[in-house]
């Protein structure tokens, strides 16, 4: 196993791990805004004990994102030095931007959160977590469009063998960008639904503080709803823009190999990394494929053998990525339009409440397959179509030293995520603080 393989297997790991905190913070963090900005306006102590309960779970996940995420940048100069060189003038001022106008405003305003509670007015007390939750989607929108840069590179020029910025409207203005963000956002918002239904289900299905829950289940039910909504409804949009910027990506996600219009789209297929002749493919839609690429069913759709074999990303593991990602997202909608529809009784739908309390993990792997699909669809592009992958990582860094740090950072990862899931089973169930009596 190459310095190169190693590294980005560490990159994956540490990444991955990382954003599994992500989406929680950026979606609970605007739930727990939602009940806290409810009770200021309407003086229902349930919503205050809302915000408590469900803001304590939210602190917890904030805070071992914000650690598991530290030693994501640091890897820029220890193993990918040859990017960091490449791409800095342009990548350098995006996360410099989100440091300094997002993470200090949402660290700032959190803690103000946290020790505010009957020190300042309930409305700036809301306004607080407001801005928490408001500054968490800055901090996101800035990664993302950096991010978006290495999937679509805009804005501009190559000067002494690297990349630098000519027109940065254009880099903050990039389609692919916008609609990474849209369907990352929404995704975030779906997975702090599922995780809040999930939890009130728990307890609903337990009698366990009836009024509490119905309502947080309620608040959660319409929000993922409407977020399952726009997920699945940009997602089409989003394969629209891969099909213009990305072909090779489209092909990989659809194993399609053959560049032809009308091109169907297959309901079973089980695609072959090495002979194409091998892959079976069954059960065909007519012109679908065409369609969603294209907008057209006549529509030409460009095959992976028009790529050169070094340009073709790998086919088994983004194309069942894909195919992992669109049926839970399509699950997920089923379930949260049921949770919906059914939101003022849920406790007359017990086997919903079961589902929902199984369903946690689902929009966790929906969100990871996405992103497997995302760079390793990518691949063998660190930037599309400017440097490859194998030229980004640092020259002369020993095996041992990646195997050593990659050991290590597993092993704290591990830890980090044991204690996570222990505080998040230990806080969930035990519930809300019971009311206070005079």
């Amino acid at each position: 196993m190459d310095a190169v393989l190693l590294s980005r297997l560490q990159f994956a790991m540490t990444t991955m791990f990382h954003f599994i905190f992500v989406p929680l913070t950026l979606g609970l963090s605007i739930l727990v805004a939602i009940m806290e900005t409810i009770y200021v306006t309407t003086g229902d102590e349930t919503y205050k004990r809302m915000a408590k309960f469900w803001g304590k779970l939210f602190l917890i996940n904030f805070a071992i994102g914000v650690v598991t995420g530290i030693t994501l940048e640091f890897q820029f100069g220890t193993n990918w030095s040859k990017y960091a060189e490449y791409m800095g003038d342009i990548f350098g001022p995006l996360l410099a931007i989100e440091a300094s106008a997002a993470f200090f405003l949402e660290s700032t305003f959190i803690a103000v959160w946290v020790f505010g509670w009957d020190r300042i007015s309930p409305k700036l007390h809301a306004l607080s977590i407001w801005l928490v939750a408001i500054a968490s989607s800055i901090s996101a929108i800035w990664i993302l469009l950096a991010n978006s840069f290495m999937q679509h590179p805009v804005g501009y020029i190559i000067r002494n063998g690297r990349a630098e910025l000519k027109d940065f409207i254009a880099v903050i203005s990039n389609s692919f960008g916008w609609l990474e963000i849209i369907h990352t956002l929404s995704a975030a918002y779906v997975l702090s639904g599922f995780f809040v239904l999930g939890i009130s289900a728990y307890h609903l299905l337990r009698n366990n503080e009836i009024d509490f829950f119905k309502k947080s289940f309620k608040l959660a039910a319409t929000f993922s709803f409407i977020a399952a909504l726009v997920l699945i409804g940009e997602g089409h949009y989003h394969g629209s823009e891969v099909a213009k910027t990305q072909p090779a990506k489209l092909a990989a996600m659809e194993s399609h190999w053959e560049t032809a219009k009308n091109v169907p789209m297959y309901l079973l297929v089980v695609p072959d990394e090495k002979n194409e002749k091998n892959a079976i493919q069954a059960l065909p839609i007519p012109g679908l494929l065409s369609f969603l690429a294209h907008h057209s069913f006549s529509a030409e759709v460009k095959g992976l053998k028009d790529f050169p074999k070094d340009e073709r990303p790998p086919v088994t593991l983004t194309f069942l990525s894909f195919r992992i990602m669109v049926g839970l997202g399509f699950l997920l909608l089923l379930i949260a339009f049921w949770a919906w529809k059914v939101r003022h009784n849920p406790l007359e739908h017990p086997k919903l409440l079961k589902i929902l309390l199984y369903s946690i993990p689902l929009p966790y792997i929906a969100i990871e397959t996405g992103w497997i699909v995302a760079e390793v669809g990518r691949q063998p592009w660190i930037v599309y179509g400017l440097m490859k992958t194998s030229n980004a990582a640092s020259p002369g860094v020993d095996h041992g030293q990646i195997w050593l740090s990659f050991l290590l950072l597993t092993v704290l990862y591990t830890i980090l995520g044991s204690i996570g899931i222990y505080l998040f089973a230990k806080y969930g169930k035990k519930g809300p603080q019971p009311l206070k009596t005079s």
